[in-house]
């Protein structure tokens, strides 16, 4: 699996508060409803092949309600997998995702189609099912995924954002243990680590973890976010600043930016206002 997640998710940065959420000095915001309209990913597997299909998914981005109609005339013309498919991504993106990854479910649970492609569809139920608050289901079929691709990083991540959800926190450190052995550069996982290792108190590691992260990439304005509520939590405000304000500098128009821009004013404001 390529690193469809990360996109996919940062487009409404609603990982299951698994980990924006938890670079919060504030409370999480309430998670979407069932009407809240998902993005999907820019590149789906495929499990079929024809012109059709092929048109339906490159209808998604542009008009996932045209999508929707285009699959659902495939599907009574007898379209296969390919419009159920188009079909699940689709209700993700019109804004009903527990029936899109219901549907993505069911397909990868009869699919004849081989074993990664069927992970592939998993996960995108496991990001549907994450974005609405669905943990528990969320991890289960993350679960159900490795156990066709076992070696898939995204997945173990996935599922840890899912775990940290549930404030199974232990676990989470597991899977992204797992992940980060997968592939040491994954500067995601690094600091998804650190802030379920910040949920545990054990901020050592947690820092260990985000100047990891920095090390790879100097202005992962993630890793500058998770550091500097490190820092404000061992009692270095100006370092928690600098932090904060480099990593609104990043991307202005991130919610990254946003979420330091919300630290900053809370740390001028002083403890009564946390």
């Amino acid at each position: 699996m390529d690193r469809r997640v990360t996109a996919f998710c940062a487009l409404v940065a609603l990982i299951g508060t698994a980990a924006a959420g938890y670079w919060r000095l504030t409370a999480p915001p309430p998670a979407p409803t069932e009407e809240t309209a998902l993005p999907t990913p820019p590149f789906p597997p495929r499990i079929a092949e024809g012109a059709a299909y092929e048109g339906c998914l490159a209808t998604l981005t542009s008009d996932p309600a045209s999508a929707l109609s285009i699959a659902e005339s495939l599907q009574a013309s007898g379209g296969g997998e390919g419009a159920l498919h188009c079909q699940g991504l689709a209700l993700i993106a019109v804004g009903q995702p527990a029936d899109g990854a219901a549907m993505l479910e069911q397909l990868a649970r009869r699919s004849s189609a081989p074993a990664m492609a069927r992970a592939l569809l998993l996960g995108q139920a496991v990001q549907a099912r994450s974005m609405i608050g669905q943990a528990d289901k969320a991890a289960d079929d993350a679960t159900e995924a490795l156990a066709l691709a076992p070696d898939d990083t995204d997945l173990f991540i996935m599922r840890a954002a899912a775990e940290g959800a549930m404030n199974r926190y232990t676990d989470a450190v597991n899977d992204l243990n797992q992940a980060i052995l997968l592939d040491g550069t994954r500067s995601d996982a690094l600091v998804a680590r650190a802030a379920m290792r910040r949920q545990m108190n054990q901020l050592d590691l947690a820092q260990a973890d985000v100047s990891r992260a920095l090390a790879l990439d100097p202005d992962n304005a993630d890793a500058l976010l998770e550091r500097g509520i490190l820092r404000q939590r061992m009692g270095d405000a100006d370092g928690a600043r600098s932090d904060w304000e480099h990593a609104r500098g990043v991307d202005p128009n991130s919610t990254t930016a946003d979420l330091a821009a919300q630290n900053l004013a809370l740390l001028e404001a002083g403890p009564r206002e946390r």
